[in-house]
This record gives C-alpha cells, structure tokens and sequence, in this order.
C-alpha cells in the first residue's frame, strides 16, 4: 500500500510558493498542499480559491500547529525564517525554508539545532542544487576535467526594482542583492568547493542606508582565489543573468544559467583536449527539490542543503556584509 501523500502547509501567499511547491505537487503525486495562512486573511481566502487549496489557517501560528499539515513551506521573508521554522519543528513539522536560510548564522545555527532535536527534517531551499544539471557539473569537476581548480567566479544579476514594501530593498525584513541574489552565487561556489572561503574584501553599492542593490567579494578557498558579483539594479539588461567559471591547471569549465537550468542551460568545458557544450535534461527545479525532500522525509536520502552547509553559507553571508562596512541582517550597533 503506497504511503499518504505528505501534507504541505505553506506560510505566505507567496508569489514563489506557485512554481516551488503549487506546481510540483499537483505533477508528482506523494504531496499534496491543504493549508496557507497569510499575515492578511482576505489575501490568504483568495490565493486558496486561485490555487484550489482546501483551506485557510487563521495564522501562522494556527498553521504550523495544525494537524493536517506534516510539512511546512516557510516562503517568508528572511526576518520570518527563524521564528516560523523554530515553531513549525517544535510542532514536529518537517520544514522547507526558503534561501536565504536566516538573516545571519546566530539564527541559522539556532534552526540547526533545533532541527537536530525534532523529529522534523529541515532543508533549505536552494532549488538549483536538485537539478540533474548541476549534478553533471560536480562529475566533471569531480572527475579532473580541468584538473586542479586555480580560480573560480560567479555572478547573479537581474534587476529587482524599488517600490514601497518591496521586501529585498527593506533592511529590516532581510533585503539586500546579497541575500536575495548573492546567496546562490556564493552556494554555487562552496558547493563546488566543499570548503568555507575566507573572505578577503567586500564593495557593495547602497541606494538606500543598509541595503545593498550590488555587491562584489573576493575569496579565498584555501588557496584558491574566486569573487562572487550580483546586482538588483535599475537599467540591467532584461532577464535574469546567471554563469559560474571554474579556471583550472588544464582549462577551464563553465555553467550559463546555474540557477534555473531547466529554463535553458550550456555545460561548457574547454580544455587542450576537448571542446564542448552540452545540456541536461530535467524537470524544473522545483519538482527536483520537492521530490528530494520527500526522500528526505521518508528516510531514503540524506538532505544535501541545510544542516552546516546553511550555516555556512550564512556565516560567509555575514563575513562579506562586514568586509563591505555594513551589517549583517538583524544585527544592530
């Protein structure tokens, strides 16, 4: 007899939640969403009726308690991850939490923690990470393609632009191009690497007093030298616009579109040796991170984001907001 579906619960009626977790369960079956609350109900009745939710939770609270839930989608903004994901595991939810993990690593290792005391699973979401694509690059890198790695660079720019309210230009909630764009740059990079960089300096460019449209680091991973670049912009080129470069003693390996590969990707790698560009096959994304989870929950994989590696990239996240003269999100003079 095939186990019941996994009941998701999501916290936001969020725009994301549509493509990440909406979208997916109806394909794969093994989950199905029954719950959303919203910080306004109204808004929450109506995303229930638009996406043919059963029902609404009165709040955030009501949701991660609720006993028709098993896991948790916290697609709040950064300043609600740690709070909601604390209560959805003291509530022995499972917990999907989108990137970036928390506002800092203080909150970030406080989830870990907690999530290594509950009976919950806790994965951030860093989707990208799911994808088959990604996969083949760890091989080629794995397997010496360019051999020993000499330098490494990534980017993620696509304009994000002000309004009132716009949570990625809001410091308080957890904005900032670094956050919200630079958190998959700097994953891409440590995943690559399986290491902690040292982080050697840091510019960023402030529109508004604490909140970062670009920001620029160079690291250092062990020796090797690598920078991470992103931008939210006003007047970047339409699109989103995303590659990582590995220059190694052989030559040099590159991914176009490392963030959503299944919108369109190239593998390229160039070396004394070969030339060539391919791409993988896949689902979205968001249906390989859903159905990576729920081998998670069920016992048959191990979670490959999350645990210390979110702690990682948050504490980096921390180090280059303090290399560029500013603050880690959440902290205060």
């Amino acid at each position: 007899m095939a186990a019941p579906p996994i009941r998701i619960g999501l916290l936001g009626a969020s725009r994301i939640a549509r493509g990440a977790i909406i979208g997916p369960a109806n394909e794969i079956g093994g989950a199905t969403v029954t719950r959303v609350a919203a910080s306004d109900r109204e808004r929450a009745l109506a995303y229930a009726d638009e996406y043919g939710i059963p029902d609404v939770e009165k709040d955030y609270e009501a949701l991660v308690a609720s006993d028709t839930v098993d896991l948790v989608y916290n697609a709040l903004p950064p300043s609600g991850h740690c709070v909601w994901t604390l209560a959805a595991l003291a509530n022995g939810k499972h917990v999907l939490c989108e990137k970036p993990f928390a506002m800092n690593a203080d909150e970030a290792k406080r989830m870990v923690e907690a999530a290594s005391d509950a009976p919950g699973v806790l994965v951030e979401a860093f989707h990208y990470r799911f994808h088959p694509a990604f996969e083949r690059l760890l091989a080629l890198v794995d397997a010496g393609s360019v051999g020993r790695i000499r330098r490494l660079d990534a980017y993620f720019n696509v304009t994000i632009p002000y309004r009132e309210g716009e949570l990625r230009h809001t410091l308080e909630v957890g904005g900032g191009a670094l956050m919200d764009l630079g958190c998959y740059s700097l994953h891409w990079l440590r995943s690559i690497m399986r290491a902690e960089p040292a982080v050697l300096s840091a510019a960023a460019v402030e529109e508004r007093a604490g909140v970062d449209v670009s920001m620029r680091a160079s690291l250092d991973f062990d020796g090797v030298p690598a920078e991470i670049a992103c931008s939210m912009a006003e007047g970047l080129p339409p699109g989103h616009k995303a590659a990582l470069t590995i220059e190694g003693e052989r030559g040099r390996l590159e991914m176009v579109n490392p963030l959503a590969p299944h919108t369109g990707h190239e593998i390229r790698l160039d070396t004394d040796e070969i030339k060539t560009t391919e791409s993988v096959d896949g689902h979205s994304t968001y249906r390989h991170q859903l159905e990576a989870v729920l081998d998670v929950i069920s016992g048959s994989a191990d979670a490959v984001t999350g645990g210390a590696d979110a702690v990682g990239n948050m504490r980096a996240i921390d180090a280059i907001y303090r290399a560029a003269g500013m603050l880690p999100r959440g902290k205060s003079v």
